[in-house]
C-alpha cells in the first residue's frame, strides 16, 4: 500500500521542476534585449561605461542561459515519466508546438550565441549587435511558443475531439486562443521588472562594497528606469489579464478573491483565512466593493462565488496568498523605483543614500518572487484539470510508483537548493571581483 499519493508527489515534483526552471528564462528573455540596448549605446557614444556594463552582463546572461537549458531538459522528461497520459491525448497539439520552440527560438539562440559571447572583437560591431538582436529575438520567440502552449492549457481554442485525442482544427485559434495575448504581455513584462531590479540590485551592492565600474552607474540607472517605466504598464495588463480570466475561469478568480458565495458588490479582501472546510474566511480585512469594482468595474457588479464550482474548483489558499504576495511585490517594485529615479535626478549613482541601496539589493530576486507567486496562481488556479474545462489531471498522471516519484523528487530538491545557492553567489562573485573595479559610476 502506497504511503503517499502518486498524484500528489508528481505534481509537487512537477512543480519544482518548473519552479526552478522558470527562474532562468524569466531573466535571458529580458536582459538580451538589456544587452542589446547596453550594445547600441556603445556604439552611438563610445562612452566606455557602457561596454563595462555589456560586458559584465554578458557573462550573467550566459550563466543564466545555461542553466535554462540544462533545467530545461530534465524537465521534458517528466511528460514521458510521471505525465503519459498528457502527450497521449493532446499530443497532436504540445508536440508541434514544443518543436516550433525548438526550431525558431532554441536553434536561433543557440546559432548566434557564441557570435554574441566570444565574437567582439573578431567580427564587425554591426555583426556583434546584429547577433546580439537575434539572440534576443530567439529568447522571446522561445517564449513566444511556451506561452501559447501553457495558454492553450487554460482556455482551449481551435480543436476537435476524435478517438479519445485532441486535434487541430485552427492552428491561428489554438495559439492566439483567449488568454495568449494577456499571459505573452504579462510574462515579458515581468521578465523586464525581474532584470530591472537585478541590474539595480547588483550594482547597488557594488557601490556598496566599493568594487563599482565604469558600467556600474548606467547599469543601475537602466535598471531603475526600466522597472519605473515598466510595473505601471504591468499594473494594467495585469488588469486585462484579471477580466480575462474572469470571463474565461471564474472559479480561478473566486479562489483569489476568496468568494464563496456568488454576490454583488464583494469586497476585496486585503486580509483573511479562507478555510474551505467550513467554506468561509476568518478574520476579514477588506475594501467594501473594492473586488467588484477592480474586477468588473462596477463596485455593484456580480462575482461568481466558489460554491457554484465546488468538486471543479482549484485549492483556494494557494491562490488568495499567491496573488497578494505578487501584488504586494509589485508594490514594492513600483515604491522603490520611483524612489531611486528620483533620488537619481540630481546625483550620480554612487551618491544614492545608503539606504535606498541597501533596499534595492534587498529587492535584486524581487522579479523571482513575484513570478513564481504569479505562476503558482496561474497553475495551482487550473486545477482540478490539466487542460481547463476538458481533461482532469488525476486521469493524466502515470504508473510510477510513489516511492519512485519521491526518490526522484529528494533528488531534485536537493539538486536544486544546490544549484540556485551556487548560481546567486556566482553572480554577486562576478558583480564584485575586484579584477572588474576599473573606474567609477557615471
Amino acid at each position: 500500500m502506497e504511503v503517499f499519493d502518486p498524484l500528489l508527489l508528481a505534481r509537487i515534483q512537477f512543480a519544482a521542476n518548473i519552479t526552478f526552471h522558470i527562474l532562468f528564462p524569466t531573466i535571458t528573455i529580458a536582459l538580451c534585449w538589456a544587452l542589446l540596448f547596453f550594445r547600441w549605446r556603445w556604439i552611438a557614444t563610445r562612452d566606455e561605461a557602457w561596454l563595462e556594463a555589456y560586458r559584465l552582463w554578458t557573462k550573467v546572461f550566459a550563466l543564466s542561459f545555461a542553466m535554462g537549458v540544462v533545467s530545461g531538459i530534465t524537465m521534458s522528461f517528466q511528460f514521458g515519466t510521471n505525465w503519459p497520459g498528457f502527450m497521449e491525448r493532446v499530443g497532436n497539439i504540445a508536440g508541434p508546438l514544443l518543436g516550433y520552440e525548438v526550431l525558431t527560438a532554441f536553434f536561433l539562440e543557440a546559432t548566434f550565441l557564441g557570435v554574441m559571447l566570444f565574437g567582439q572583437g573578431k567580427v564587425s560591431e554591426r555583426v556583434h549587435m546584429f547577433a546580439t538582436a537575434m539572440v534576443a529575438l530567439g529568447t522571446t520567440s522561445s517564449a513566444f511558443w511556451i506561452l501559447a502552449l501553457n495558454s492553450w492549457m487554460q482556455t482551449p481554442a481551435g480543436f476537435y475531439v476524435e478517438g479519445g485525442q485532441y486535434h487541430v482544427a485552427s492552428w491561428l485559434a489554438v495559439i492566439f486562443n483567449p488568454s495568449f495575448p494577456y499571459r505573452f504581455s504579462h510574462v515579458l513584462l515581468a521578465s523586464g521588472l525581474t532584470v530591472s531590479f537585478l541590474l539595480a540590485g547588483l550594482s547597488a551592492w557594488q557601490i556598496l562594497r566599493r568594487r563599482e565600474t565604469l558600467g556600474t552607474g548606467v547599469a543601475l540607472r537602466t535598471g531603475l528606469i526600466a522597472g519605473a517605466i515598466l510595473i505601471p504598464i504591468q499594473i494594467f495588463v495585469g488588469d486585462m489579464h484579471g477580466l480575462n480570466t474572469l470571463t474565461h475561469q471564474p472559479q480561478k478568480v473566486a479562489a483569489i478573491e476568496g468568494v464563496w458565495e456568488t454576490q454583488k458588490g464583494a469586497p476585496l479582501l486585503l486580509f483573511a483565512l479562507p478555510d474551505e472546510r467550513t467554506r468561509s474566511n476568518h478574520f476579514e480585512i477588506g475594501i467594501p466593493k473594492g473586488a467588484s469594482l477592480i474586477l468588473t468595474h462596477n463596485p455593484e457588479g456580480e462575482i461568481r462565488g466558489l460554491n457554484e464550482f465546488e468538486g471543479k474548483h482549484p485549492p483556494v489558499a494557494p491562490l488568495f496568498w499567491g496573488f497578494r504576495i505578487m501584488v504586494g511585490v509589485g508594490m514594492l517594485m513600483l515604491a522603490a523605483s520611483w524612489a531611486g529615479v528620483w533620488a537619481l535626478r540630481r546625483r550620480a549613482a554612487n551618491a544614492l543614500p545608503r539606504p535606498l541601496l541597501w533596499g534595492l539589493v534587498g529587492m535584486t530576486f524581487s522579479g523571482w518572487v513575484a513570478t513564481v507567486a504569479g505562476w503558482y496562481v496561474t497553475e495551482i488556479g487550473r486545477q482540478p484539470y490539466l487542460v481547463f474545462g476538458e481533461l482532469f489531471t488525476r486521469d493524466l498522471v502515470g504508473p510510477a510508483p510513489a516511492s519512485s516519484i519521491a526518490v526522484s523528487l529528494a533528488a531534485y530538491l536537493v539538486t536544486y537548493l544546490v544549484l540556485i545557492v551556487a548560481y546567486v553567489n556566482v553572480l554577486f562573485y562576478m558583480a564584485g571581483k575586484p579584477a572588474n573595479a576599473k573606474g567609477v559610476s557615471a
